[in-house]
C-alpha cells in the first residue's frame, strides 16, 4: 500500500482529494496548520477538516517548520504539495508571509529530500494559472502576443481590455498553453512559479519524478465560506447568505475558467499514477470562461434572494481580465476531460453551501485593507 503525504490535506482540495485516495485504498498523511482564515477561530467546526478527521495519520504543523515536514515525511512514498497561502490580492501587501510560506516551506521540503535517504517516488506540485499574468492574447498586427498588467490610467476611465504591448491596440484573448510566457502579475503568482521551478530544477538533479499542475479557478462544495480573500463563488455565496448586496468590479465582463473541485481531484490522481506525466507541467480546467456578471446573477437566482447586483466600475490593481485553459497537453498525455460543466457545478455547490451555517461576511474589511494599500480603486 502506497503512502502519500498531502500537505494542506485539511483544505479544500486537500480534503477532497483524501477523500478519493482512501477510496483507492492509499495510505495517506496529512500536514496541515488548520489556517484560521480558512477553517475559523475552531477549526473542531471545519467542514473539510472534519471530512478527514479520525480517518488519516494527521500532522498539525506547518510547512515552514523542518520538525513537521521530518514527522509527516517518514515512510512517505508520495508528496503532494498543496499547502499555500493564497489570494493575488493580499499577496500584494502580506509578502514576506507569501513569499515565507509558498516559497520558503518548499524550499525545505526539497532540501530534506535531497540531504537524507528516503523512498520518496515522485512530488506533485500545485502551482496556479496565475503565472500567467494575463495570458495570451492575438493582435491583428502583431499575432500572438503576451500583455503586461493593465494600467491605472486605463482602466481609471472604464477602459478595463487588454492592449497589445506592442501598438496598445485591444487584442483578442486565447486559450493559454503551458508553452506561454510567464509573467505573474502578483506576489501570488510569483510564488507558484517558483515553487514549480524550484521543484523540476531539484527533482531532475536527484532524478525525482515532479508533476506541476496549474490550476484555474477551482470552485465547489466545501470552498471555504470563510474566506474573504479567494474564491468567487464563495465570496459571494457569503454575501448573499448575509443579505448583502454584491458589488461587480470593472464592467462585470472579465472571465475566468472555473473548473469543478472533482475534476481537479482527477486530474491530481492521474498525474500521480502515470509515468507520462513525469517532469510535465499541466493547466487544469474547463476549457471554458464564463464572466462574473454571469456568475452573481446564476447565484442571485439559485439563492432566490433578492439583494441587488451592481456593475460599479470599481478595479483592483493586479487583477487579469480574462482567463481561459488550453487543455491539449493534459488531455493528450494524461487522457484527462472534465466532467462537470458549470451549471452542474454551480447546482451543486449551491446545493451544499444552502447547508452550511451562515458564515460573518467579513469581505467589506478585506476590500478596506486594500483600499489603503492603494491596490483598490
Amino acid at each position: 500500500m502506497k503512502k502519500v503525504l498531502i500537505t494542506g490535506g485539511a483544505g479544500f482540495i486537500g480534503s477532497n482529494l483524501t477523500l478519493k485516495l482512501l477510496d483507492k485504498n492509499y495510505c495517506v498523511v496529512v500536514l496541515d496548520n488548520l489556517s484560521k482564515q480558512i477553517h475559523g477561530e475552531n477549526s473542531e467546526s471545519s467542514y473539510t477538516y472534519n471530512l478527514i478527521k479520525n480517518k488519516v495519520e494527521f500532522i498539525n504543523g506547518d510547512v515552514q517548520n523542518l520538525e513537521d515536514w521530518n514527522n509527516a515525511l517518514k515512510g512517505v512514498d508520495i508528496v503532494i504539495h498543496l499547502a499555500a497561502e493564497t489570494g493575488t490580492g493580499q499577496s500584494m501587501y502580506e509578502i514576506n508571509k507569501y513569499i515565507d510560506t509558498n516559497i520558503g516551506g518548499t524550499s525545505k521540503l526539497l532540501e530534506l529530500i535531497s540531504n537524507r535517504e528516503h523512498k520518496i517516488e515522485k512530488l506533485v506540485v500545485a502551482s496556479s494559472r496565475s503565472v500567467y499574468g494575463e495570458g495570451k492574447y492575438h493582435c491583428t498586427e502583431h499575432g500572438v502576443v503576451y500583455p503586461k498588467s493593465r494600467v491605472d490610467s486605463d482602466m481609471s476611465r472604464g477602459d478595463f481590455e487588454v492592449k497589445c504591448p506592442h501598438c496598445n491596440n485591444q487584442v483578442e484573448m486565447l486559450a493559454t498553453d503551458e508553452l506561454s510566457k510567464l509573467h505573474p502579475s502578483s506576489v501570488y503568482g510569483f510564488t507558484k512559479q517558483a515553487q514549480e521551478e524550484l521543484c523540476m530544477i531539484v527533482g531532475k538533479s536527484i532524478d525525482l519524478p515532479v508533476v506541476a499542475f496549474r490550476f484555474q479557478n477551482v470552485y465547489g462544495p466545501g470552498q471555504s465560506l470563510k474566506n474573504p480573500y479567494t474564491g468567487i463563488l464563495s465570496i459571494f455565496s457569503t454575501r448573499i447568505k448575509n443579505n448583502k448586496d454584491i458589488n461587480i468590479f470593472e464592467d462585470g465582463l472579465e472571465t475566468r475558467d472555473f473548473v469543478y473541485i472533482d475534476d481537479v481531484t482527477d486530474s491530481i490522481i492521474l498525474g500521480m499514477e502515470s509515468e507520462s506525466a513525469n517532469y510535465h507541467t499541466f493547466n487544469v480546467g474547463s476549457g471554458s470562461k464564463t464572466d462574473v456578471l454571469t456568475i452573481a446573477n446564476s447565484l442571485k437566482e439559485k439563492y432566490n434572494s433578492e439583494i441587488k447586483i451592481e456593475v460599479s466600475g470599481n478595479y483592483r490593481l493586479g487583477d487579469i481580465r480574462h482567463n481561459l485553459a488550453d487543455l491539449t497537453q493534459i488531455n493528450n498525455v494524461l487522457g484527462y476531460k472534465p466532467n462537470t460543466s458549470f451549471k452542474q457545478g454551480i447546482e451543486k455547490f449551491v446545493d451544499w453551501a444552502n447547508n452550511q451555517e451562515t458564515e460573518n461576511d467579513k469581505y467589506e474589511s478585506s476590500i478596506e485593507e486594500m483600499k489603503k494599500k492603494g491596490l483598490y480603486k
